[in-house]
């Protein structure tokens, strides 16, 4: 079994496991080229994606965020189009997924249909500088707190000193 090399397999880069399979998912859904779309920056914490949703209503359209994944799908729900008789069929109709993996600091604030055109509004949320300083305790202290009692009390055999 060949093990698959990471850029994430540094000792130095502790809990980024999540961050890996995110990755892997970008790069699975990378060659979907449907429908097209755009990203937009809007402002210092404003961004837009634009999809070209040509034919579809808003009924047919899905905007959801299951486990910080921004998921639209688009599916074509009249059957009025099995009627009709196409010389040329270039207008595509065909259902979709689109994703995207948004980071814990971008929150969606809307979507809208426009001409054709659905826009998700996001917002990243600047986090507050703030510096943390960790207690140094000495190696007596931890090891006394890390005591597990094993004696033979029925009631409690993991009982911490």
């Amino acid at each position: 079994m060949t093990r698959r090399l990471s850029l994430f397999d540094s000792p130095f880069l502790l809990g980024f496991d999540e961050f890996e399979r995110a990755l892997d998912r970008v790069q699975r859904s990378a060659g979907e080229g449907y429908p097209p779309y755009n990203i937009e920056q809007l402002g210092e914490t404003r961004l837009r994606i634009t999809i070209a949703v040509a034919g579809f209503e808003m009924d047919d359209l899905s905007v959801q965020i299951e486990q910080n994944q921004l998921i639209i799908r688009g599916r074509k729900q009249s059957e009025e189009e099995e009627n009709r008789v196409f010389l040329h069929r270039g207008i595509a109709t065909r259902q979709f997924q689109r994703s995207f993996i948004l980071s814990e600091d971008v929150e969606v604030m809307g979507a809208a249909l426009d001409n054709g055109l659905l826009n998700v509004d996001l917002r990243r949320i600047l986090p507050d500088r703030e510096v943390q300083t960790i207690a140094i305790k000495s190696g007596k202290d931890s090891k006394k707190s890390q005591t597990i009692d094993v004696s033979n009390d029925k009631n409690d055999k993991s009982k911490v000193e």
